[in-house]
């Protein structure tokens, strides 16, 4: 009799019918059905507990995984700063306005949104409000959702795979390069990944029983991730649907009713925000950035929906056009290219040979099975989702990539636990041989693109994983001790190389708008580099999208000292302390403190003064808010004191600027005085010229 929940183990734990009372009785008198009941009594207990038959070293090791990835993703966390300054100083405006809380203001003043919806901001804004502004008090929130991730992985995997399933599919997640980057930034991509973990999570439960309510919460999981960051957060919608339409242990038509409902479940988690922005007056709250036209839908379809797939992103970085590729190469190679290799692709061969070997070996269950459905979830998540970062022309980010880390840490385990407990068949001793050899030579590839960094590891990683396959293909000849220490190898082989990346990863500080993970070089995108920001580089071969024209005299925004820290389209500014004690200057009188052109540059000024600094254009410096009557109403008023000139920005055709923030740069100009104060250019606005 089988004493692990694992159904590769026992297979007839998977069920072939409606759940009945006759059933569960009958299970119930079964060593699975007491482990099943206890496991449905709660996951919390499952999960600090253990099972009363789990072997001794499950709880230890479900423990060190937890605490080693606190320490992991905590561990000198303060050292990146403001990280990303664009939501840091969204943090500081939600610590002191809570209309800037809801709306995700960029300033406390509420000129303008992040081009984002605000979920991912609420839990830093929160911690900030209760333990003060620091960058240990933003970044924190974001390190706890990943060791949350990891443990919600690890439930979920767990409550129908071995306990060795459910721990390595956790540690493949705590230790992907770009999952540790991001679960210690603050861009929107923790509370993301969380929000979609927990969806899957609601709904393995939702197709144990074939349970609307668990089914209604996972749809709504991904509603509130859409409220992190949008359209992407729909992604996992394909695999969610179709899983339960094939496997959920219901008749068809509650099947498709409890979709229905689901649906209409994600339509009000992720749409009671969006209702309050489009109803709420225009002109009491803030401009929403990352829009033409100051609509969330228009951000929500455009900026940051299909247009990342055609390319035609207006107000974007370039303005649009649809250019194909005008962000680096695309297609179904693209995760494992240059750009993106190293930040998720270690164990993606594994996991898409896993996948298909699980789908194969449970092909003819019934429509119910288990397993079979676990793989179709996870294997959903990872094509649909990797797929369209693949295929889209918009802008994606390397950073991206973390979405693709939990449906890589599920599949490898789940399906590594499954082969190991088939490894008395040829077949599967074979397939767990391959993936280990495949692992170990796309290790040496990935390793072979910092060939300075590191250059023993590779080779020893690539010998080391030939003679773990060699000896996995005897597998069923080991016992004992030896047995555990080839299970430990094989482990120790697929997880060496992109454990080594995520500890440089961690001792690295990162700081601009696309960090990347791994050593200097591990990644050839432009906008991008260990430390973020541009890193000297731009895609499409080096040339700006639209043929556009470098600003500041040809030099990259952002990329060095130049312009005496004014900052750049994606690196926040670096004012002195002359400068800083310029602008807080009666800074108690004015609405906004300062105005400059596109968020990164205002950042900087805000997180140093502590005051509001209006962005005009928005992040990119595209966005036409204010126009320039509103600017100079307001300047007329007297509620900006100071104009800073310099600020990055790319504005349509690849100029600098919005129309609006052109003409608002050039009105300031040519009617106001302007001071040079360490190298930055400064007007004073509440003194004219004219």
């Amino acid at each position: 009799m089988t004493t692990t929940l694992d159904p590769t183990a026992n297979p007839e734990r998977s069920p072939a019918a409606p759940d009945t009372p006759a059933r569960r009785d009958a299970a119930s008198r079964s060593t699975g059905g007491r482990d099943a009941s206890r496991a449905r009594r709660g996951g919390l207990q499952a999960f600090l507990r253990g099972r009363d038959r789990d072997p001794v070293w499950v709880r230890p090791c479900l423990l060190g995984l937890l605490v080693g990835t606190a320490v992991l993703y905590l561990w000198g966390l303060g050292a990146s700063g403001w990280a990303n300054t664009y939501y840091s100083a969204a943090v500081q405006a939600a610590t002191k306005s809570w209309k800037a809380l809801f709306f995700g203001s960029f300033d406390a003043s509420n000129a303008v949104t992040v081009d984002k919806s605000p979920l991912s901001l609420w839990p830093m804004a929160l911690s900030a409000r209760a333990f003060g502004m620091s960058a240990w008090s933003i970044l924190v929130p974001e390190a706890l959702e990943g060791v949350a991730a990891v443990g919600v992985l690890y439930l979920t995997v767990r409550r129908w795979f071995s306990a060795g399933s459910a721990l390595l599919a956790g540690a493949v997640l705590a230790l992907t390069p770009v999952a540790a980057l991001m679960f210690r930034f603050n861009n929107p991509d923790a509370a993301l990944v969380l929000l979609l973990v927990l969806g899957a999570y609601a709904m393995i439960r939702a197709l144990e029983r074939g349970s609307t309510w668990w089914l209604v919460l996972a749809f709504s999981m991904v509603g509130f991730g859409f409220l992190a960051k949008m359209l992407q957060a729909l992604l996992v919608l394909p695999a969610f649907g179709l899983v339960y339409l094939i496997a959920a242990p219901v008749s068809m038509w509650k099947r498709v009713w409890q979709l229905t409902a689901a649906c209409g479940a994600l339509l009000v988690s992720a749409g009671w925000w969006i209702a309050i922005v489009e109803l709420w007056p225009a002109s009491s709250r803030p401009y929403i950035g990352g829009s033409q036209h100051n609509s969330v839908l228009e951000l929500i379809f455009g900026y940051n929906g299909f247009g990342r797939l055609t390319g035609n992103e207006t107000g974007s970085v370039g303005g649009g056009g649809g250019q194909t590729g005008q962000w680096g190469p695309t297609g179904i190679t693209r995760m494992f290219g240059t750009e993106y290799g190293t930040q998720i692709s270690w164990l993606l061969p594994a996991a898409l040979i896993l996948l298909a070997a699980g789908i194969v070996w449970r092909g003819t269950r019934p429509r119910t099975d288990r397993v079979r459905a676990a793989f179709v979830l996870w294997g959903g998540w990872l094509l649909v989702t990797g797929l369209t970062f693949s295929l889209g022309k918009g802008i994606i980010h390397q950073y991206y990539a973390i979405a693709l880390a939990p449906a890589i840490g599920a599949l490898v385990g789940m399906g590594a636990g499954m082969l190991w407990k088939r490894r008395h068949e040829a077949a599967a001793r074979t397939v767990l041989a391959a993936i280990v050899a495949v692992t170990a030579i796309w290790t040496f590839v990935l390793l072979d693109r910092t060939p300075d960094w590191n250059p023993w590891l590779r080779g020893s990683l690539l010998i080391a994983g030939v003679a773990v396959a060699g000896v996995l293909l005897a597998a069923h000849l080991v016992h004992g001790r030896a047995l555990v220490a080839l299970a430990l190898a094989g482990v120790v082989v697929i997880l060496a190389a992109p454990a080594a990346y995520t500890l440089t990863t961690v001792n690295t500080p990162h700081t601009g708008a696309i960090p990347t993970a791994g050593p200097a070089g591990a990644s050839t995108m432009g906008f991008g580099g260990p430390r973020g920001g541009f890193g000297g580089r731009l895609p499409n071969g080096g040339q700006l999208p639209n043929g556009g024209q470098l600003p500041n005299g040809g030099q990259l925004p952002g990329g060095g000292p130049g312009g005496g820290g004014a900052g750049g389209l994606l690196n926040g500014s670096a004012p002195s302390s002359e400068l800083t004690a310029l602008l807080e200057q009666d800074a108690d009188q004015y609405t906004w403190i300062a105005a400059t052109s596109g968020a990164n540059s205002a950042a900087g000024y805000q997180l140093a003064t502590d005051y509001p600094v209006m962005a005009i254009g928005g992040f990119n410096g595209t966005d036409p808010t204010p126009t320039l009557a509103q600017f100079q109403q307001y300047v007329k008023e007297g509620k900006i004191h100071y104009f800073i000139g310099g600020g990055g920005g790319f504005g349509p055709g690849g100029g600098t600027t919005s129309s609006s923030s052109s003409a608002i740069s050039t009105w300031v100009t040519d009617n106001f005085t302007s001071q040079t104060v360490a190298g930055v250019t400064v007007y004073d606005l509440t003194s004219s010229s004219t």
